[in-house]
Protein backbone atom coordinates (compact mmCIF):
# COMPACT_ATOMS: atom_id res chain seq x y z
CA UNK A 1 0.00 0.00 0.00
CA UNK A 2 3.04 2.73 0.79
CA UNK A 3 4.67 1.41 -2.46
CA UNK A 4 0.92 2.38 -4.54
CA UNK A 5 1.04 5.29 -2.41
CA UNK A 6 4.67 6.51 -3.71
CA UNK A 7 3.70 5.39 -7.10
CA UNK A 8 0.61 7.62 -7.26
CA UNK A 9 2.62 10.85 -6.28
CA UNK A 10 4.51 10.11 -8.94
CA UNK A 11 1.62 10.03 -11.47
CA UNK A 12 0.92 13.64 -10.29
CA UNK A 13 4.42 14.43 -10.81
CA UNK A 14 4.19 13.22 -14.33
CA UNK A 15 1.18 14.82 -14.87
CA UNK A 16 2.20 18.52 -13.87
CA UNK A 17 5.07 17.81 -16.04
CA UNK A 18 2.66 17.10 -18.82
CA UNK A 19 0.63 20.10 -18.21
CA UNK A 20 4.17 22.26 -18.08
CA UNK A 21 4.90 20.88 -21.81
CA UNK A 22 1.63 21.65 -22.99
CA UNK A 23 1.32 25.71 -21.55
CA UNK A 24 5.07 25.71 -23.05
CA UNK A 25 3.85 25.17 -26.39
CA UNK A 26 1.19 27.47 -25.72
CA UNK A 27 3.55 29.82 -24.83
CA UNK A 28 6.83 29.78 -27.35
CA UNK A 29 4.11 29.74 -30.40
CA UNK A 30 1.98 32.92 -28.97
CA UNK A 31 5.41 34.81 -28.87
CA UNK A 32 6.36 33.93 -32.14
CA UNK A 33 2.96 34.73 -33.35
CA UNK A 34 2.93 38.30 -31.58
CA UNK A 35 6.44 38.87 -32.71
CA UNK A 36 5.14 38.36 -36.52
CA UNK A 37 1.76 40.49 -35.83
CA UNK A 38 4.24 43.23 -34.06
CA UNK A 39 6.48 43.58 -37.24
CA UNK A 40 3.60 43.59 -39.99
CA UNK A 41 1.78 46.13 -37.82
CA UNK A 42 4.65 48.35 -37.61
CA UNK A 43 5.26 47.81 -41.71
CA UNK A 44 1.68 49.01 -41.98
CA UNK A 45 2.03 51.90 -40.12
CA UNK A 46 5.33 53.48 -42.24
CA UNK A 47 3.15 52.10 -45.61
CA UNK A 48 0.15 54.14 -44.45
CA UNK A 49 2.42 56.93 -43.47
CA UNK A 50 3.91 56.64 -46.63
CA UNK A 51 0.16 56.82 -48.65
CA UNK A 52 -0.94 59.72 -46.46
CA UNK A 53 1.60 62.23 -47.34
CA UNK A 54 1.26 60.63 -51.53
CA UNK A 55 -2.72 60.81 -51.02
CA UNK A 56 -2.71 64.27 -49.57
CA UNK A 57 -0.32 65.57 -52.26
CA UNK A 58 -2.64 63.96 -54.66
CA UNK A 59 -5.84 65.56 -53.35
CA UNK A 60 -4.17 68.88 -53.82
CA UNK A 61 -2.96 68.81 -57.40
CA UNK A 62 -6.16 67.48 -58.20
CA UNK A 63 -7.84 70.62 -56.75
CA UNK A 64 -5.65 71.85 -58.94
CA UNK A 65 -6.61 70.24 -62.03
CA UNK A 66 -3.21 68.93 -62.40
CA UNK A 67 -4.22 65.24 -61.80
CA UNK A 68 -7.90 63.30 -62.43
CA UNK A 69 -10.03 62.69 -59.72
CA UNK A 70 -9.69 58.87 -60.15
CA UNK A 71 -6.31 58.48 -59.80
CA UNK A 72 -7.22 59.93 -56.26
CA UNK A 73 -9.91 57.62 -55.68
CA UNK A 74 -8.00 54.82 -56.80
CA UNK A 75 -5.03 55.87 -54.12
CA UNK A 76 -7.65 56.01 -51.64
CA UNK A 77 -8.94 52.67 -52.49
CA UNK A 78 -5.42 51.40 -51.96
CA UNK A 79 -4.78 53.10 -48.40
CA UNK A 80 -8.74 51.90 -47.36
CA UNK A 81 -7.89 48.10 -48.08
CA UNK A 82 -4.09 48.64 -46.64
CA UNK A 83 -5.95 49.96 -43.14
CA UNK A 84 -8.40 47.08 -43.23
CA UNK A 85 -5.55 44.65 -43.53
CA UNK A 86 -3.74 46.51 -39.93
CA UNK A 87 -7.36 46.45 -38.50
CA UNK A 88 -7.39 42.42 -38.89
CA UNK A 89 -3.97 41.99 -38.27
CA UNK A 90 -4.41 44.16 -35.05
CA UNK A 91 -7.43 42.57 -34.02
CA UNK A 92 -5.47 39.38 -34.05
CA UNK A 93 -2.10 40.80 -32.03
CA UNK A 94 -4.25 42.22 -28.94
CA UNK A 95 -6.60 38.39 -28.71
CA UNK A 96 -2.52 37.00 -28.81
CA UNK A 97 -1.43 39.53 -26.42
CA UNK A 98 -4.33 38.50 -24.16
CA UNK A 99 -3.63 34.71 -24.31
CA UNK A 100 0.02 35.31 -23.78
CA UNK A 101 -0.26 37.23 -20.75
CA UNK A 102 -2.76 35.11 -18.96
CA UNK A 103 0.40 32.40 -19.34
CA UNK A 104 2.86 34.91 -17.97
CA UNK A 105 0.10 36.06 -15.34
CA UNK A 106 1.08 39.49 -16.66
CA UNK A 107 -0.79 43.01 -17.16
CA UNK A 108 2.55 44.70 -18.91
CA UNK A 109 2.84 44.73 -22.63
CA UNK A 110 4.72 41.84 -23.74
CA UNK A 111 7.02 42.71 -26.83
CA UNK A 112 9.25 39.85 -28.00
CA UNK A 113 12.34 40.58 -29.93
CA UNK A 114 12.96 37.63 -32.37
CA UNK A 115 15.27 37.83 -35.54
CA UNK A 116 14.94 37.12 -38.58
CA UNK A 117 18.31 34.66 -37.68
CA UNK A 118 16.02 32.77 -34.84
CA UNK A 119 13.87 31.23 -37.58
CA UNK A 120 16.86 30.05 -39.75
CA UNK A 121 18.23 27.91 -36.60
CA UNK A 122 14.75 26.44 -36.82
CA UNK A 123 15.66 24.32 -39.64
CA UNK A 124 17.21 21.15 -38.83
CA UNK A 125 17.61 17.90 -40.94
CA UNK A 126 15.33 15.19 -38.52
CA UNK A 127 15.62 11.68 -39.05
CA UNK A 128 11.81 10.30 -38.14
CA UNK A 129 13.14 7.07 -36.34
CA UNK A 130 15.01 9.17 -33.91
CA UNK A 131 12.22 11.63 -33.59
CA UNK A 132 9.99 8.36 -32.06
CA UNK A 133 12.52 7.36 -30.24
CA UNK A 134 12.83 10.51 -28.47
CA UNK A 135 9.38 10.24 -28.25
CA UNK A 136 9.08 7.02 -26.47
CA UNK A 137 11.65 8.12 -23.85
CA UNK A 138 10.74 11.45 -22.98
CA UNK A 139 6.81 12.03 -23.63
CA UNK A 140 5.53 12.05 -20.01
CA UNK A 141 1.94 10.43 -21.26
CA UNK A 142 4.16 7.86 -22.14
CA UNK A 143 5.76 7.53 -18.97
CA UNK A 144 2.51 7.90 -17.16
CA UNK A 145 1.14 4.82 -19.37
CA UNK A 146 3.86 2.95 -17.98
CA UNK A 147 3.39 4.07 -14.42
CA UNK A 148 -0.36 3.51 -14.63
CA UNK A 149 0.97 -0.58 -15.73
CA UNK A 150 2.84 -0.49 -12.44
CA UNK A 151 -0.02 0.66 -10.32
CA UNK A 152 -2.11 -1.79 -11.41
CA UNK A 153 0.21 -4.76 -11.66
CA UNK A 154 1.18 -3.90 -7.60
CA UNK A 155 -2.32 -3.58 -7.25
CA UNK A 156 -3.10 -7.15 -8.62
CA UNK A 157 -0.37 -8.05 -6.32
CA UNK A 158 -1.73 -6.42 -3.24
CA UNK A 159 -5.28 -8.19 -3.56
CA UNK A 160 -3.25 -11.44 -4.26
CA UNK A 161 -1.39 -11.13 -0.90
CA UNK A 162 -4.86 -9.84 1.04
CA UNK A 163 -6.44 -13.13 -0.17
CA UNK A 164 -3.91 -15.39 1.98
CA UNK A 165 -4.49 -15.84 5.89
CA UNK A 166 -2.96 -13.83 8.83
CA UNK A 167 -1.43 -15.43 11.25
CA UNK A 168 -1.67 -13.40 14.90
CA UNK A 169 0.41 -14.24 17.84
CA UNK A 170 -1.19 -14.00 21.11
CA UNK A 171 0.23 -14.07 24.57
CA UNK A 172 -1.54 -13.42 28.38
CA UNK A 173 -1.37 -13.95 32.04
CA UNK A 174 -4.24 -15.04 34.07
CA UNK A 175 -3.51 -15.62 38.14
CA UNK A 176 -6.99 -16.82 39.41
CA UNK A 177 -9.30 -16.97 36.51
CA UNK A 178 -7.97 -19.41 34.26
CA UNK A 179 -8.13 -23.42 34.80
CA UNK A 180 -4.70 -23.19 37.11
CA UNK A 181 -3.41 -20.57 39.09
CA UNK A 182 -0.94 -17.59 37.45
CA UNK A 183 -1.87 -19.37 34.30
CA UNK A 184 0.43 -18.19 30.99
CA UNK A 185 -1.58 -18.12 27.41
CA UNK A 186 0.25 -18.40 24.60
CA UNK A 187 -1.23 -18.99 21.18
CA UNK A 188 -1.60 -18.09 17.13
CA UNK A 189 -4.88 -17.59 15.42
CA UNK A 190 -5.48 -18.64 11.54
CA UNK A 191 -8.84 -17.35 9.79
CA UNK A 192 -10.10 -19.75 7.82
CA UNK A 193 -10.29 -18.22 4.14
CA UNK A 194 -12.92 -20.98 3.12
CA UNK A 195 -15.61 -19.03 1.85
CA UNK A 196 -13.85 -15.61 1.45
CA UNK A 197 -10.34 -15.85 -0.66
CA UNK A 198 -10.52 -12.02 -2.12
CA UNK A 199 -11.41 -13.52 -5.74
CA UNK A 200 -13.89 -11.17 -6.79
CA UNK A 201 -11.20 -8.48 -6.15
CA UNK A 202 -8.20 -10.15 -7.63
CA UNK A 203 -10.48 -10.78 -10.99
CA UNK A 204 -10.71 -6.75 -10.77
CA UNK A 205 -7.48 -6.25 -10.55
CA UNK A 206 -6.59 -8.64 -13.22
CA UNK A 207 -8.92 -6.64 -15.61
CA UNK A 208 -7.36 -3.55 -14.50
CA UNK A 209 -3.87 -4.85 -15.61
CA UNK A 210 -5.59 -6.16 -19.33
CA UNK A 211 -7.08 -2.98 -19.85
CA UNK A 212 -3.98 -0.44 -18.69
CA UNK A 213 -1.71 -2.46 -20.96
CA UNK A 214 -4.30 -2.32 -24.04
CA UNK A 215 -4.47 1.80 -23.05
CA UNK A 216 -0.99 1.91 -22.98
CA UNK A 217 -0.66 0.25 -26.57
CA UNK A 218 -3.23 2.54 -27.74
CA UNK A 219 -0.90 5.34 -26.36
CA UNK A 220 2.41 4.48 -28.12
CA UNK A 221 0.09 4.34 -31.09
CA UNK A 222 -0.98 7.61 -30.76
CA UNK A 223 2.56 9.22 -30.07
CA UNK A 224 4.06 7.12 -33.13
CA UNK A 225 1.34 8.75 -35.36
CA UNK A 226 1.17 12.48 -33.98
CA UNK A 227 5.48 12.35 -34.72
CA UNK A 228 5.24 11.28 -38.32
CA UNK A 229 2.35 13.74 -39.08
CA UNK A 230 4.08 16.53 -37.39
CA UNK A 231 7.71 15.58 -39.33
CA UNK A 232 5.76 15.47 -42.49
CA UNK A 233 4.25 19.17 -41.79
CA UNK A 234 7.88 20.12 -40.44
CA UNK A 235 9.44 19.28 -43.73
CA UNK A 236 7.01 20.94 -45.90
CA UNK A 237 6.79 23.70 -43.85
CA UNK A 238 10.97 24.23 -44.18
CA UNK A 239 10.35 23.66 -48.02
CA UNK A 240 8.54 26.49 -48.37
CA UNK A 241 10.36 28.77 -45.68
CA UNK A 242 13.62 28.32 -47.48
CA UNK A 243 12.29 28.73 -50.97
CA UNK A 244 10.05 32.25 -49.45
CA UNK A 245 13.04 33.00 -47.90
CA UNK A 246 15.05 33.06 -50.88
CA UNK A 247 12.43 34.81 -52.53
CA UNK A 248 12.06 37.81 -50.83
CA UNK A 249 15.33 39.29 -49.42
CA UNK A 250 16.07 43.23 -49.40
CA UNK A 251 15.34 43.56 -52.86
CA UNK A 252 11.92 43.94 -52.39
CA UNK A 253 12.44 46.88 -49.76
CA UNK A 254 14.94 48.40 -52.46
CA UNK A 255 12.98 48.42 -54.88
CA UNK A 256 9.75 49.74 -53.13
CA UNK A 257 12.01 53.12 -52.27
CA UNK A 258 12.84 53.41 -55.47
CA UNK A 259 9.62 52.97 -56.60
CA UNK A 260 7.82 55.31 -54.36
CA UNK A 261 10.29 57.97 -54.69
CA UNK A 262 9.82 57.81 -58.69
CA UNK A 263 6.62 57.79 -57.69
CA UNK A 264 6.26 60.86 -56.55
CA UNK A 265 8.64 62.56 -59.36
CA UNK A 266 6.46 61.34 -61.65
CA UNK A 267 8.61 58.82 -63.48
CA UNK A 268 6.03 55.57 -62.42
CA UNK A 269 2.34 55.50 -63.60
CA UNK A 270 0.11 54.87 -60.44
CA UNK A 271 -1.12 51.86 -62.20
CA UNK A 272 2.78 50.64 -61.81
CA UNK A 273 2.64 51.92 -58.34
CA UNK A 274 -0.19 50.49 -57.03
CA UNK A 275 0.42 47.15 -58.84
CA UNK A 276 4.03 46.83 -57.07
CA UNK A 277 2.65 48.05 -53.47
CA UNK A 278 0.18 45.48 -53.33
CA UNK A 279 2.63 42.90 -54.50
CA UNK A 280 4.84 43.88 -52.00
CA UNK A 281 2.16 43.91 -49.19
CA UNK A 282 1.37 40.01 -50.74
CA UNK A 283 4.63 39.03 -50.34
CA UNK A 284 5.33 40.62 -47.18
CA UNK A 285 2.21 38.67 -45.62
CA UNK A 286 3.12 35.48 -47.09
CA UNK A 287 6.60 35.59 -45.96
CA UNK A 288 5.06 36.57 -42.45
CA UNK A 289 2.71 33.50 -42.20
CA UNK A 290 5.66 31.31 -43.99
CA UNK A 291 8.00 32.12 -40.63
CA UNK A 292 4.73 31.40 -38.47
CA UNK A 293 3.84 28.18 -40.00
CA UNK A 294 8.08 27.34 -38.99
CA UNK A 295 8.09 28.32 -35.17
CA UNK A 296 4.47 26.51 -34.98
CA UNK A 297 5.69 23.52 -36.92
CA UNK A 298 9.11 23.37 -35.10
CA UNK A 299 7.20 23.88 -31.74
CA UNK A 300 4.82 20.75 -33.05
CA UNK A 301 7.95 18.88 -32.84
CA UNK A 302 8.86 19.55 -29.63
CA UNK A 303 5.70 19.00 -28.02
CA UNK A 304 5.07 15.53 -30.18
CA UNK A 305 8.30 14.59 -28.93
CA UNK A 306 8.73 15.99 -25.20
CA UNK A 307 12.54 17.20 -26.10
CA UNK A 308 13.56 20.53 -26.77
CA UNK A 309 15.62 20.01 -30.11
CA UNK A 310 16.19 23.42 -31.29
Amino acid sequence: QIDLAKKNVEMAELSFQDLVRQLKYELHTGLYQLNQQQLLIGKYNRQLKMLDEILSAYEEQSKRGNIPLKDVVRLKGVYLNLTNERAQVTGDYYATLSQVQILLQTNKIVMPNIEDAQFTKLVMPFNLDYLLEEALQNRTDIQMGKKDMDIASQYLDLQKRLSKADMTLYANYDQRGGAFLRQFNVGVRVPLMWFNRNQGNIKSAETQVQSKNFLFDAIKVQVQSEVKGNYLQYQQTVSEYQKNKKLYNEDFEITLKGITENFKKGNVSLIEFVDFFESYNNALSEMARSQMQLATSAEQIKLSTGKDLF
